[in-house]
């Protein structure tokens, strides 16, 4: 029989926990219509269940008409919560706190005269909020994106950084050797989360030693994907799954070790009934 070992970092962050409990207490207690400005993290197993309890996703405040609006953990732009308010919902802001220090750290940049840069995936959520936020700040998602702006003379020479919560370090280091190649002044604020570094840490460091591995979380959280990733860079036999009935027997013949790891939008109960799972395979 196969072991079966779980990262020691692994599974839903604080900021998500914290969004889902508002949530939930929200759907219990609220006397209104309940909805979230787009899924409320990226796990569609959990936006399912949310909706059997009442809890529905509108893209813009005007498809929820009335009662409350929760903004999600990804957070939103300053307009967005006015335009909210102005159709008379009720707001309640369970943007993850850590979202929010991208946000202050970005406007402190712009306000001090930088050229501010989001390290980060384009079209994100959380990458729109800290945009709307910042002003005429850019995205950049690796060196490439930095070479295009250094090449259209598109910089100033001070250039401020901050980055995606979810986004890998050495992505980060990456682009800041490439500013700094070119700019008289790079000035960094390091947003990565503290849970998405061990999270990625401890993923690594198991893939390295597992025969295969399983990711666990949706195929919309780019926090997960990079945790796929950075085991399939490991571990060959590295499988990503929303859920425990993707499993497949055939993917852990003749292993010894079976590494789990989740994304941040992954609950624990996602987490066991994955490892549950795997032991009746095993």
């Amino acid at each position: 029989m196969a072991r079966i070992v779980v990262a020691q970092r692994a599974g839903a962050c604080y900021g998500v926990e914290r969004a889902l409990s508002l949530t939930l207490e929200q759907a219990e207690q609220a006397a209104g219509p309940v909805h979230t400005l787009g899924p409320l993290i990226h796990n569609p197993l959990v936006v399912e269940d949310l909706e059997a309890r009442g809890v529905r996703v509108t893209d813009a405040p005007e498809g929820a008409g009335s009662g409350l609006l929760i903004i999600r953990a990804h957070g939103t732009t300053p307009e967005v919560i006015a335009d909210a308010e102005a159709r008379g919902l009720t707001v309640l802001d369970a943007t993850c706190p850590y979202v929010k220090k991208v946000h202050v750290a970005a406007k402190k940049l712009v306000d001090a005269g930088y050229d501010v840069l989001v390290v980060g995936e384009a079209g994100h959520p959380e990458v729109e909020g800290i945009l709307g936020h910042a002003g005429h700040a850019r995205v950049v998602g690796g060196v490439e994106d930095v070479r295009a702006l250094i090449d259209a003379d598109a910089l100033g020479k001070k250039v401020g950084v901050v980055v995606q919560t979810t986004q890998t370090l050495a992505l980060l280091q990456a682009v800041v050797a490439e500013l700094l190649a070119c700019a008289q002044e790079v000035r960094v604020v390091n947003t990565i989360c503290a849970a998405t570094q061990e999270r990625q840490q401890a993923a690594a460091a198991l893939a390295a030693q597992a025969d295969a591995m399983v990711v666990v979380g949706g195929k919309n959280s780019g926090n997960t994907r990079r945790l796929f990733e950075i085991c399939a860079e490991r571990c060959a036999r590295t499988h990503h799954i929303e859920a425990a009935d993707e499993l497949e027997a055939r993917w852990f013949a003749g292993v010894e070790t079976i590494g789990v790891t989740a994304g941040a939008s992954t609950p624990q109960a996602h987490i066991d009934a994955v490892v549950a799972a795997l032991q009746a395979l095993a």
